[in-house]
């Protein structure tokens, strides 16, 4: 019997990123609980871990900018993605009324994503915490009669709390895109998809030279996102995500790209799997 698959997250279990890694990886896995983005690749690196499940784009909030950075300086390779539709729900203690309740804690992008059913309820104080998982457990640890936490379906039912009300968030269409890392190569079969970066000199025209390319070979882009380069004036490194159904015409893309660009890194190559 082969052991357990080891994957690392941000929060702690019945987290949104735990949520994520069962989608992908299915619920026969070891989570490894983590405080940070930076402390998931340091599990990984370590040996302590082996996959990393990171969160990289919300529908409503936009990019996880420093999570970007991570990508580049630990060069972990990306193997596979996965969508997950953020559905928040308030939940307390089992015979918890709603008219008990004084105090609503989560964490801070899951309440702004929530502040039209909070400006309903002004009296409520409003509580940020660093997971919203954390939350709800500890509501259940510290049988906390008067508070509620938002979270999702799997944190209430680990933690034994009732769903007071579901679908609080404002947007209905909240979505999250996860990326999945290990720490050795992967030759992922029938790959469609992959995360570059590379950097472009500041001429007029050299970006849009490199996306002239991935257009001639019917290159789909579907992501491009910028990051200023550390220390360094007007230099920016482009993270892209590119989908093509030919891979000639990819291979000759990324072979074209190179003569336009520096510093070139494919991320990784992985399925498109933006089913939710």
């Amino acid at each position: 019997m082969s052991a357990k698959k080891r994957v690392a997250i941000q929060g702690i279990k019945a987290s949104f990123h735990e949520e994520a890694a069962f989608k992908f990886f299915g619920e026969d896995i070891d989570t490894i609980e983590c405080n940070s983005f930076k402390e998931t690749f340091q599990k990984l690196k370590a040996g302590e871990a082996d996959y990393v499940v990171m969160a990289i784009e919300n529908s409503i909030a936009g990019s996880l900018l420093p999570n970007y950075t991570l990508l580049r300086e630990y060069n972990f390779p990306v193997i596979g993605e996965v969508y997950l539709h953020i559905q928040l729900h308030l939940m307390a203690l089992p015979g918890v009324k709603f008219e008990d309740i004084k105090t609503v804690t989560s964490h801070p992008i899951a309440i702004r994503q929530c502040n039209d059913f909070l400006d309903d309820f002004p009296h409520l104080k409003v509580v940020e915490s660093s997971d919203t998982a954390a939350c709800a457990k500890k509501i259940k640890e510290e049988q906390l009669t008067d508070t509620v936490a938002i979270a999702n379906n799997l944190a209430a039912k680990l933690y034994g709390l009732e769903i007071l009300e579901r679908r609080i968030e404002s947007n209905k269409k909240n979505y999250t895109r996860f990326l999945i890392l290990t720490d050795k190569q992967v030759d992922i079969k029938d790959s469609n998809k992959a995360s570059l970066c590379f950097q472009v000199n500041n001429n007029v025209g050299s970006l849009a030279a490199v996306l002239n390319i991935f257009a001639e070979n019917k290159i789909n882009m579907s992501k491009i996102q910028s990051m200023p380069v550390l220390g360094k004036r007007n230099e920016y490194n482009f993270y892209v995500d590119v989908e093509w159904k030919d891979t000639k015409q990819y291979d000759r893309a990324i072979r074209d790209s190179l003569k336009h660009t520096s510093n070139f890194s494919i991320l990784g190559e992985y399925k498109k799997n933006d089913k939710v």
